[in-house]
């Protein structure tokens, strides 16, 4: 009855009228409005990637430790397995990332994509790190590497129609399933 109310009486809604139906996401607004984000350049500022390697993995969703860098699952992933490779330490920039940083950042990305081969069989993957604000980054006090598998068709009309993503995992079962397999391609 009250989808019946709004077709009827819509040109007398603020707004110009449309025919496409709305999903209403109220929990991301937390993640747009920067409400969950660093508010300065410091790690005591709030930086998640600094707080999350104090935590348990599982409750950090933390998919494996290294030396220098550590994997995560995605808190807003474009999709199922989206992992992202961080430095323990607080550093912004990729010129400012040490030498030893870098090359763990690269195994670890290598190792990311031979477990998500294994656990999730997708077709191809991107990878990227956006640096700044300016470049993308939600969180640009911080580096980090996206590593997101990609399969034919996963991008469909919702995030383009509706601004919205279909993840069909629980991210903690993704990071329990990749943990998992992990061992076997470090």
């Amino acid at each position: 009855m009250t989808e019946d109310y709004r077709l009827e009486f819509a040109e007398n809604l603020a707004g110009v009228p449309d025919s496409f139906r709305r999903f209403w996401t109220p929990y991301r607004m937390a993640y747009i409005s920067g409400e969950n984000k660093p508010h300065g350049d410091r790690p005591e500022d709030g930086c998640p990637f600094c707080i999350a390697p104090q935590r348990t993995d599982e409750d950090a969703l933390i998919v494996h430790r290294g030396e220098h860098c550590y994997v995560i699952m995605n808190l807003y992933p474009y999709g199922p397995g989206h992992m992202l490779v961080c430095p323990y330490r607080h550093v912004a920039g990729y010129v400012d990332a040490t030498q030893e940083e870098i090359v763990e950042i690269a195994q670890l990305t290598q190792d990311a994509i031979r477990t998500l081969q294994e656990v999730c069989h997708p077709q191809g993957f991107n990878m990227g790190i956006n640096q700044g604000a300016s470049g993308g980054a939600g969180v640009a006090a911080h580096l980090h590497q996206h590593v997101i598998p990609r399969w034919t068709g996963d991008t469909n009309f919702l995030p383009i129609v509706a601004g919205v993503r279909a993840v069909p995992q629980l991210l903690g079962d993704g990071r329990r399933m990749l943990a998992d397999a992990w061992m076997t391609h470090a």
